[in-house]
């Protein structure tokens, strides 16, 4: 669920000091957390099961972990690349132990799954714990395997495929609709984020960090044609609030 590559060259490096928690902040790419929000927010719009509010921040909070446990699990396998490719990462400055972020990983992982398994329909469960298997299977072969690209939209499809079953316990049209088209888009941002990697400079323009945040954007349009106008305002937000994130932590 994370982008690989850099994102261009007008953005810095920044934490590299602060606070403990705040380097787990970064660890976790939690920057890109509004994206997740918006994915969850559509899935639940569109489940036809009604918008609950406590169902909906149940769901978005357990695909949260899901998502931030798989960028630590991401750094961990990556650690000793990182040492000369990404130094100013969390693990490799020194500034993330590997027993700390093994921990949180567990924890985060483990914490999502313990919040599906709150959700009335187990359909969710199930299906939580294949995404947790193709999270793993993306951390563990994507800079070995050029097709793991496809994993990677694949998480972002699943996150559609356990909120709208944790929504309704079935899934709606609509839903795969949004997910499918979600999963073309983070396939499309993954390659275009593997050119800019490719390439001797990156892009004169931070495109990943925009890419990213459109993917609540797309949230929003899908909304707003789905099921009502005034939902776009939740994917604008989703996005700006991705933007001002990646002020302050990277999400590549």
């Amino acid at each position: 669920m994370a982008t690989t590559g850099t994102t261009g060259g007008r953005l810095t490096e920044p934490g590299r000091t602060g606070a403990g928690w705040c380097n787990y902040l970064h660890l976790c790419r939690v920057s890109n957390l509004p994206t997740v929000w918006t994915n969850v927010l559509a899935a639940v719009v569109l489940s036809g099961a009604g918008f609950t509010l406590s169902r909906y921040l149940l769901l978005a909070g357990a695909l949260s972990c899901f998502y931030a446990g798989g960028m630590c699990l991401n750094d961990l396998w990556d650690a000793a690349v990182d040492r000369v490719d990404k130094p100013g990462r969390p693990i490799p400055s020194g500034r993330v132990s590997l027993r700390g972020a093994r921990a949180l990983t567990v924890v985060l992982l483990l914490s999502g799954l313990g919040g599906l398994a709150l959700v009335p329909h187990m359909p969710a469960l199930a299906a939580g714990a294949v995404l947790l298997l193709v999270i793993v299977l993306y951390d563990r072969y994507h800079r070995d395997c050029s097709w793991s690209v496809l994993l990677m939209a694949a998480c972002r499809f699943l996150v559609f495929v356990v909120a709208g079953l944790g929504a309704s316990g079935g899934l709606e049209g609509a839903v795969l609709w949004a997910g499918l088209l979600q999963f073309l888009y983070v396939l499309v941002l993954s390659l275009v984020a593997r050119w800019e990697k490719l390439r001797q400079r990156g892009y004169g323009f931070p495109v990943i960090p925009w890419m990213l945040a459109g993917v609540s954007l797309v949230d929003g349009l899908v909304l707003a044609a789905l099921a009502a106008p005034v939902w776009l305002l939740a994917g604008v937000g989703g996005a700006v609030a991705t933007l001002a994130g990646q002020r302050y932590v990277r999400g590549d």
